[in-house]
Formats: structure tokens, C-alpha cells, sequence
């Protein structure tokens, strides 16, 4: 994987910290992410969760409709590969 600098803004980090120290290779329930990232109020925001993984997605993957890095588990939540 050849290595590049990205700007990450606003709660980006956070959820790539989250997910990758504390799940990296596990699946993360969406609830779970939303909650931890962004506060309980939040738990059914799919749609925030969404729009910042696509943004990562965008910034990270070499062709992000086919991700290697952020996947997804259907219905369930999301999980990074552990070699990222």
C-alpha cells in the first residue's frame, strides 16, 4: 500500500481512533460508533455515520466503491482492516 497524507476534518479522527485502536478487525455496531463519536442522543443518526465513513472512504481508499480498508458489515456496523 503506498502511503499518503490526508486531511482528516471535524470527528473524522475520533471515529478512525475508535475504530481502528479499539476494534481494528472487529465489527463496530453503528450505534455503538454513533454513541461513542458523536453521544447517545445520537445512536440513530445512521445517516451521520454514513456521510463520514464515505468521506474517509473517499480520502483513504484508491477506488472508494470498492473499499479494502473500511468495510461494512450489512445491517450491523463497520470494521477496518487491521493491517491499515
Amino acid at each position: 500500500m503506498k502511503r499518503k497524507t490526508i486531511l482528516v476534518v471535524d470527528d473524522e479522527p475520533r471515529l478512525v481512533r475508535l475504530v481502528k485502536v479499539c476494534h481494528a478487525g472487529k465489527v463496530i455496531t453503528h450505534e455503538d460508533l454513533l454513541t461513542r463519536v458523536w453521544g447517545p442522543e445520537y445512536r440513530n443518526e445512521l445517516h451521520y455515520l454514513r456521510n463520514y465513513i464515505s468521506s474517509l472512504r473517499k480520502k483513504i481508499e484508491d477506488d472508494p466503491g470498492n473499499p479494502r480498508y473500511i468495510l461494512s458489515k450489512h445491517g450491523v456496523g463497520y470494521y477496518l482492516v487491521s493491517d491499515l
